[in-house]
């Protein structure tokens, strides 16, 4: 399992209105890699509404239609839950999501104590 794939996955929530849906592996790779038991998913739907924490996919990732990652609305799912490989985003599609996440989690860069200099 890779950063970056997606999967169909089968059920993926009682408050999911479909009985399956695709998912984009978010978490790090030295997690997927370790013994711990889920990943952090991002959901894929077909609708996109401009948003910058959205990111546009189709079927040059394996989809059968154009779609979006929502990263606004992350899941950890088990990654024995992640096992119909559906295909896989590209760099430049990675780096977008990258983007995405940062600005879902609002983690842009911000000046700490340690980048203020004394006179």
């Amino acid at each position: 399992m890779r950063r970056g794939e997606l999967y169909l996955v089968r059920k993926p929530g009682p408050t999911d209105p479909r009985t399956q849906r695709v998912f984009v592996v978010v978490s790090r790779q030295v997690l997927l890699d370790s013994r711990f038991s889920t990943a952090i998913c991002a959901p894929v739907y077909s609708r996109h509404d401009g948003l910058s924490t959205q990111v546009p996919v189709g079927t040059e990732q394996g989809l059968k239609h154009e779609s979006s990652i929502h990263c606004d609305e992350l899941v950890s799912l088990p990654k024995s839950m992640l096992t119909h490989f559906v295909g896989a985003l590209n760099g430049e599609k990675l780096d977008s999501v990258g983007r995405a996440l940062a600005v879902a989690l609002d983690l842009q860069q911000k000046p700490g104590p340690e980048s203020i200099q004394s006179n």
